[in-house]
């Protein structure tokens, strides 16, 4: 027969055991009924929030021109293509150069540059073929275009605007603030729509952008602009460009 002592240090650990259990599935029960509080609770805080954005934006003349010009040689060999398209784009270079102006008035720096082989209907390779390209930017455009007509020995490829960083930065700060008044007054509408009388904000972001509208520019044939070396200047006519500014975000209407 067991003793009443032992019989008791035999319970005591089940006891132990039974107690942890229980609690555990208190703790368990606490903690889910404490999640599905918060989850329901959630949406009550975003129930009467509305979405939208609201956009600003200005229209500006483009300032900054950038013109492409390429070089272009053929030869029997790679090498010899090679040395051709540096001789011509080295002479171009130090013509360039001479009309360089500081603060993005006028920059001259190279494009790109490739040889590849060329093939004859057989597919064998019978010759080289290369370009080189150098490119002037700028906002004096008037010193850009004369530069152009000089470098007779190089075809014009692209002629392009845009708008320079220094003219975007200047209008962007009016043009965020234009709307982020234009989103404050779309929130006041939405709430009386809504039959509120008031707002709050929730999360807001604030984008800019740009846009342009490029107008094609006639470009000079070499054989024109060969004439002399200071031949008729490339004809530029700037497009316009926008700067746009987007809030976007949640106000939670009030009462």
């Amino acid at each position: 027969m067991t003793s009443p002592r032992r019989s008791a240090a035999v319970l005591r650990p089940r006891q132990q055991a039974l107690v942890a259990a229980g609690l555990a599935l208190l703790i368990g029960a606490a903690t889910l009924g404490a999640t599905k509080a918060h989850a329901q609770a959630a949406p009550a805080e975003r129930r009467n929030a509305v979405s939208f954005s609201a956009t600003a934006t200005q229209e500006l003349t483009q300032d900054l021109l950038i013109v492409t010009l390429q070089a272009n040689k053929d030869g029997a060999q790679a090498a010899e293509v090679q040395a051709g398209l540096k001789q011509q784009l080295d002479a171009a270079l130090v013509e360039a150069r001479k009309a360089v102006q500081p603060n993005g008035a006028l920059d001259v720096r190279t494009g790109s540059f490739s040889i590849h082989p060329r093939y004859t209907n057989q597919g064998k390779v019978n010759g080289w073929q290369g370009q080189a390209q150098l490119v002037i930017e700028g906002t004096d455009m008037a010193r850009i275009a004369q530069t152009v007509g000089r470098l007779n020995q190089l075809n014009v490829v692209n002629v392009r605007y845009d708008l320079s960083r220094a003219l975007r930065e200047k209008h962007e700060s009016q043009i965020t603030a234009n709307a982020i008044t234009a989103y404050r007054a779309k929130a006041v509408e939405m709430a009386k729509a809504f039959g509120y009388s008031n707002y709050t904000l929730g999360e807001v972001t604030v984008q800019t952008g740009e846009g342009f509208e490029n107008r094609p520019v006639p470009m000079m044939m070499k054989a024109a602009r060969a004439e002399a070396a200071d031949s008729a200047p490339l004809p530029v006519e700037p497009g316009k460009g926008t700067v746009t500014a987007t809030v976007s975000g949640v106000v939670i209407l009030t009462p």
